[in-house]
Formats: structure tokens, sequence, C-alpha cells
């Protein structure tokens, strides 16, 4: 047998489990497996603070599948540090592996100097948590880690190392071993059945996609169910872009905030949903009187204990998404085969009605910036192929509401959890795990200040990406942006009636900021000339390989749906359709 340090085994855990990356903080108790790592194939980004070393984690693992974000620290504070950022994953079903150094074994009752239960800290934030006392077992430990992380609903782990552990040789063959099987729970065929049939007796169906489609790579079976059956679908925030927004059957956002017009018209009018891969999050469902009222639920989850868990719905299945939708697929195809499925056509051109009708006003001329102006902007500048990135606030309320997003994993978003200052290091993960996309993030100008020290860490290690920052604080007087390596950018135009500070209340200059973290930044004023910034920020991240910021100075309040129930939601902006002209519809 080979023998090697427990912490030189874990590290050739990783490697088999393909891990290529890891982003850390080494301290004094985690030195030895930094040691390891130093004659590993696996690279590391140095962050400057280990939340954003869980953020980033969390964006690498989001923007790709079969890619596991892992984070480093010593022991103490980083591993309290990392809580947030567990609490982020687990709340969005992502996994992550968290790493912590820890005392000596015999210091651990003694109150030592950074000494603390990280594992029972994070228990609740956690799929598992471990402090491993006996250096045997750390490569077990480390691969019951990736089975848990990948089995059953994905979510993070957390292996705290003491000292002496990492250091103890122990006896391991990394030839002789290998990773464990992943198991994930299969519908069976008479579940899927019921659920078609009732879905058949409804008269106007939707399908509400969650995350746990995307998790379970299970998109193109989705979009094969809903044409064979004609079922307009619902994708949940997690969710988006399990059906492009551009699909005929894409019905829109529902819900109290992140939420279309049409998509909250046209859930009213359902009298059946098929939930997949969902949890009928508070944001979407509101009041649940309102959101169950008058129609019947079919709930898949992997995770037995989401099914009943806000609702008791009509028929629950317990189904990894993919193997449920092969069922859904099978079946309907033999369905349709014998004239069975039910016709659609008309509530398909009710639904394709409204959302043609039934669009928010984006086109607005006016300074200060409005908002729905900058994600117009957006939508036509880049494509679809960009990964967004987005985490909690007015912003993502706006991003939810007037963004188009069409494909899987190219909209990344904390959820549940929303901690601010996630935006900069998911950027960075994202980035990391797809070099070759181009990552745009979405970010105000308060979560923008709370881990702005991470940008130094995509521009130490040439990680480009822009950010549009859009701040409704500084309503300040026109002046010349500077702009990094010598080059203005020009803003021509007038202010009028305007009192207001320079900087805004918060007292931060976000362009001088960003500079001083080896970053580049625009400023914008006039909505005419956002397209512009943006192409220019694109050309500026790419010739420099450091973040871009645009810093788009917006209006103090806007009239974005904040929080009624979803039958209650009147905004302001007249409805459009497509072309422009208005429509005398109503929500």
């Amino acid at each position: 047998m080979a023998k090697m340090t427990a912490a030189e085994a874990a590290v050739k855990v990783l490697e088999s489990e393909g891990i290529e990356l890891a982003f850390g903080v080494p301290g004094a108790a985690i030195l030895p497996l930094y040691d390891a790592l130093r004659k590993s194939s696996i690279k590391h980004v140095l962050v400057r603070h280990e939340e954003g070393g869980t953020h980033a984690a969390e964006g690498y693992s989001r923007a790709k599948k079969d890619k596991i974000g892992v984070c480093i620290g010593t022991s103490g504070p980083a591993g309290t540090n990392m809580v947030t950022g567990l609490y982020s994953a687990m709340a969005d079903s992502i996994p992550i592996l968290c790493i912590t150094g820890q005392a000596p074994r015999a210091k651990l009752h003694k109150e030592d100097f950074q000494a603390v239960d990280i594992a029972a800290i994070v228990r609740p934030v956690t799929k598992w948590s471990i402090t491993v006392m006996e250096a045997a077992q750390v490569p077990w430990a480390f691969r019951h880690a990736f089975h848990i992380m990948r089995s059953g609903r994905p979510g993070p782990v957390l292996i705290d190392l003491p000292l002496d552990v990492q250091k103890e040789m122990i006896e391991y063959d990394p030839e002789a071993d290998a990773p464990l099987e992943i198991f994930k729970p299969r519908a069976h065929r008479r579940q899927v059945e019921k659920a078609l049939s009732m879905m058949m007796e409804a008269r106007r169906p939707l399908i509400i996609a969650g995350g746990g489609v995307i998790n379970a790579d299970a998109c193109d079976l989705l979009k094969e169910f809903a044409e064979i059956t004609q079922t307009p679908v619902v994708p949940t925030l997690m969710g988006w872009g399990a059906l492009a927004d551009d699909h005929p059957l894409n019905a829109g956002m529902v819900g109290l905030q992140t939420q279309h017009r049409y998509g909250n018209a046209n859930y009213l009018r359902s009298d059946f949903v098929l939930g997949l891969g969902n949890r009928w999050a508070n944001r979407m469902t509101g009041s649940v009187d309102v959101f169950t009222r008058g129609r019947k639920f079919v709930h898949v989850d992997i995770e037995p204990t989401q099914i009943g868990r806000v609702f008791c719905p009509d028929l629950g299945i317990v189904s990894d998404a993919k193997f449920a939708l092969e069922l859904f697929v099978e079946v309907a195809r033999e369905w349709k085969a014998a004239g069975k499925l039910a016709d659609r056509s008309a509530w398909v051109a009710e639904v394709q009605e409204r959302k043609r009708t039934m669009h928010r006003k984006t086109d607005f001329d006016n300074i200060p910036i409005k908002p729905q102006r900058v994600f117009q902007e957006v939508n036509k500048v880049f494509g679809d192929d960009t990964v967004f990135v987005t985490a909690i606030g007015l912003y993502q309320i706006a991003s939810g509401q007037f963004q188009r997003i069409n494909k899987p994993r190219h909209y990344i978003v904390c959820g549940q959890a929303g901690p601010l200052g996630w935006e900069i290091s998911a950027c960075t993960g994202a980035k990391l795990a797809c070099p070759d996309k181009e990552v745009v993030g979405i970010v105000g100008d308060y979560s923008f200040q709370f881990l702005i020290e991470e940008l130094a860490v995509a521009a130490q290690y040439k990680v480009p990406f822009v950010m549009v920052l859009l701040n409704n604080a500084y309503l300040g007087l026109i002046r010349q942006a500077e702009l990094g390596y010598g080059m203005d950018y020009e803003v021509q135009l007038s202010f009028k009636n305007i009192n207001a500070p320079e900087i805004g209340e918060y007292g931060v200059d976000h362009v001088k900021a960003a500079e001083a973290f080896g970053c580049l930044a625009i400023r914008v004023f006039d909505p005419n000339l956002l397209a512009s910034a943006f192409e220019e920020a694109r050309n500026l991240a790419n010739e420099h390989k450091v973040p871009v910021i645009v810093e788009v100075i917006t209006e103090r309040a806007t009239n974005i749906a904040m929080g009624p129930e979803i039958d209650q939601i009147k905004e302001f902006e007249p409805i459009e359709d497509r072309t422009g002209a208005k429509e005398p519809v109503t929500a």
C-alpha cells in the first residue's frame, strides 16, 4: 500500500473527483493541505475573503454541469465566514465543498486559539458536515462528501480537518479507489400515467419548471414534453432558461417580484399545474390561498420532504426531474399515437395572445435613467450565449421583470438566501468555469460595496467580465468620468433642477473604487449612451482581461412590482405589444 499524509490523500480524492480549481485563503491550520495542493494538478485562486470564496465556488458550480466549486480556509473565523455561502448553496440546491483547518485534536475542548466547532455551526446549512478525528478516515470522508453532494437533492458539504490529522501518515492507494455511485430516485410509470391523466382532464394546464430541471440536465426533455402535450411552461427564477423565453410555449414567470405581467395573468387562468423540480417559493406563490385556489397540483421533486412542505398537492412524485421527464415523454408519445392527448390549441393561443400584448414599456428616455431602459439595452447588446449573474434587491426584481433568458445555466442567481455582495465573486467563479462564455453581472450600488475587494481577485487572475451597476443613490452633477489606463469616456449631457450631492448618500465613488482594485469603470447618465457603454465595456474587458464596471445613474424610485399578491399587481407603465402599439389589456 502507498503511504502518504492524510492531506495528500484528500487531494488525491479531489483530483479523482474531477476538481480542477479551488478558491481559498491559507492559514496556519490548513497549511498541510496547501502543501499537498502545491504538488497536485489543482489550480488555486487566492480570494480576499472566505465568504467571497464560497460565492465564487457557487458561481463555478452553477455555471456548468458537473462542476463542483471548492473553497478552502483555515480554522476559526475562516469557517464562520463561509456560513453565508453555504446557506446560499443549500437554499438553491448547489453542490460546493468547503474545507477548513482546525486546531489539533487535543486542543478542541480547551478553547484554544481559533478552535471552534465549525461542523456544528454549519450543520443547519449543509447536507453534511464533519470534523474528521481519525486520519485514516480522511479519504473516505472526502469520497462520502462527493457522494452526498451529488446524490438526491444537490447541496453543500463542509469537511473540517484538525492540523495533526492532516499531517498524520496513512495507508492509501489512489489506484485502488474510485468515486462512489450516485443515487437519484426514479418515478414509477403508474405515477406518471396518473399525472398525465390529471393533465388531460384539465382545460388550462401549466407546467412549472424549477431549478431541478436545470440541475438534472433535463431541459431538452422538458421542451419535448411541452411540445408533445402542447402545455405552456412557467419557469421559476431558478429555472429561468429551462425553456427559452422566445419559445411559443413559454408562458412567462409568475410571482410577486421577479415575474412577467403576462405570466401572472396566464397563471391565474390555469386550472392544473405540474411542478417539476421546484419548491413553491414564497416570492412566487405569495398567499398560498390565492396561488392554489381553483386548480389541481402535481409536484415532482427529488427531495421527499419537499412534497407537501408548502401545501399538499393532489399528487406527489419523488423523482429526479430527468428520470421523471423521460417517463413523461415516453407516455406522452404513446398517448399521442393512440389519440389520447387533449386538444390544447385554444389554450395555447390564449397564452400567446397575453404574451404578445401584455409587455411592459421599456423605451424610456428619462434622465435619470429608468431601470426598464437599462434592461432593454442589456437585452439588445448581450446575446443569448451571455451568462448573467445577479443577486438580490431592486435590480434583481427589475432584472426578473425585464430581461430575456433563452438558455439554461445562463441566468445565475442566489434565489432564496439573497446575500448582498454575492455578484462579484459569483461572476469570477462563473467565468472561470466557462472561460469561453461572456459573463455579465447585474448589481446595485449598495450590494456592490459588500465584497468589493473581490474585484482585485478577478483583476489579479485576469478574469474579464462586465458588471452593470445600477446606482439609484447617486443623482450627482454631470462630470466627465475618468477611465483607467489614461482613457476617458465622455458624457455630454446637462442636468436641470437636480439638487443632489455629487456622491450618493452612501459616500462611495464606485468608479474610483473599481479602479483602485485594478479594474476599469464607466459612468453613464444618458440612456442613449447605454448601448455604446456596454459595447465599450465588453471591448475593454476582452482587451485588458479585467472586470469593467458600467455604473448607470438611475432614478431614485421606479414603478416595478414589489410584493402585492399575483392577482393584485398593477404596474404603472403602459402595456404594449411587441410592435409598440398600445393595447387595451389589463392584468
